[in-house]
């Protein structure tokens, strides 16, 4: 059998969303999905006060998203195989710990009880930036297909992982794949009297991009690939083409043990702003 596609869902907007995105995408991955509820006691955990009454609520409360949830997936995704788990922990720790033999983690962009001006909730941030293999992060609202997948390169192995992911995607579509490739221009303020020949590095930087891709190229070669090269910032060269993307695709540089240091600041950046669903991609073995 396939390894689930899981999604966690707390009854939100960004959680039915994420529920639908994922039913989605495992009906095109012929993979059964997996929907979990964290039950995390901790904030309702009062010494003064009994813990029955809260406990029998929020079980009741878990089983209610559940049911919804699977409703939902089932009536949009018929075809796909649906089991539901309430987890006790805390979401962003139960999520984590679902990468192990997941296709990969869906998590909506925030929750409940998020605050007015956050963009992106804590849960995601935290499972984008420790969980190991995909991790999809969607937005609540109306979603237009635009039959193109975006995905960020550089020159380092650490998008190596987003890339095979990115292809996959283009292949189970049938979209096209634009491989952006954002470079910015030497600084030399601290050196004006270095000249630089700005011809000569637009074409080094188109070069890189093209021996990245070259293998992948080779390997699937049923997908329509757009080299896009762009003399820009990567965070605001990656939402700008997140606008007409139906999903945006990163690897991730972080190298910090705790919270969003997890994360490196472009695919930081681009979970924070861009327009879509964001997949952050990091190493199994990493």
């Amino acid at each position: 059998m396939s390894d689930p596609v899981v999604v966690g869902t707390d009854g939100s907007a960004a959680g039915s969303a994420a529920v639908e995105w994922a039913a989605d995408d495992a009906a095109r991955m012929r993979a059964p999905l997996r929907i979990v509820f964290a039950l995390d006691r901790s904030p309702y955990d009062i010494p003064k006060f009994s813990t029955r009454e809260w406990g029998d609520a929020l079980t009741r409360n878990a089983e209610k998203v559940l049911t919804e949830a699977e409703t939902l997936a089932r009536e949009r995704r018929p075809e796909i195989e649906v089991t539901t788990q309430a987890i006790e922990g805390a979401p962003a720790v139960v999520l984590r710990d679902q990468a192990d033999g997941a296709a990969e983690i869906v998590v909506g962009s925030r929750g409940l009880g998020g605050f007015a001006g956050a963009v992106l909730g804590s849960v995601s941030v935290h499972v984008a930036g420790h969980a190991r293999g995909p991790v999809v992060v969607v937005r609540a609202g109306l979603r237009t297909a635009h039959g193109e997948i975006v995905v960020g390169i550089d020159d380092s192995p650490q998008c190596d992982p987003a890339l095979a992911y990115a292809f996959e995607q283009a292949v189970l579509r049938g979209a096209t794949l634009r491989a952006l490739y954002a470079w910015q221009a030497p600084v030399h303020a601290y050196a004006p009297e270095i000249v630089y020949d700005m011809d000569e590095i637009r074409r080094a930087q188109h070069q890189v991009a093209a021996a990245k891709l070259a293998s992948w190229r080779q390997t699937y070669p049923q997908v329509k690939v757009v080299e896009d090269v762009r003399s820009a910032h990567p965070v605001e060269a990656l939402n700008a083409a997140s606008e007409k993307a139906d999903l945006v695709v990163v690897g991730s540089h972080g190298r910090g043990a705790l919270g969003s240091l997890a994360l490196g600041s472009v695919s930081r950046g681009i979970l924070h702003h861009a327009r879509g669903a964001v997949a952050v991609v990091r190493s199994p073995r990493a």
